[in-house]
């Protein structure tokens, strides 16, 4: 999670503050650790962080996985699939508003995957523990 999605879903929320077209470029692009000034940085680099969240869901539907705490994804459950199926379409919407360059869309929608990931953190992941979050066993 920390890896992936924590990662994409925080590019489209640098997005709220600025408009992505006017941040200049970083001198050292490859090495930029923000994603709107990198080498595909601005509208470009917003619109991919939601399209790689949706194409990434495919990962939590990917059988062998294990949460933080060992136990495996509940691929079993029908409301996993619902739920990942949430963040797919949210993250979508997501992307649509990044191509369309429209800031307000873009924060608009951009609750909407922050939401789905809610959805499932209520369901599937305890409260930090020790600084780390890990995921429930499922019910």
């Amino acid at each position: 999670m920390q890896g992936i999605f924590f990662r994409l879903s925080n590019a489209v929320f640098l997005a709220h503050s600025e408009d992505p077209a006017t941040i200049p470029a970083d001198p050292r692009p490859s090495t930029s650790p923000n994603p709107l000034t990198g080498v595909i940085g601005g509208w470009e680099g917003v619109a991919n962080r939601p399209l790689g969240l949706a194409d990434a869901a495919d990962l939590l539907m990917t059988p062998g996985r294990t949460c933080a705490n060992g136990e495996p994804v509940p691929l079993d459950r029908a409301d996993w699939a619902t739920l990942v199926e949430g963040l797919r379409v949210a993250s979508m919407k997501a992307y649509e508003a990044a191509r369309a360059r429209n800031k307000d869309r873009i924060v608009e929608v951009s609750g909407e995957p922050a939401e789905s990931c809610a959805n499932c953190h209520r369901v599937y992941r305890e409260r930090w523990q020790q600084g780390r979050p890990t995921c429930l066993s499922p019910p």
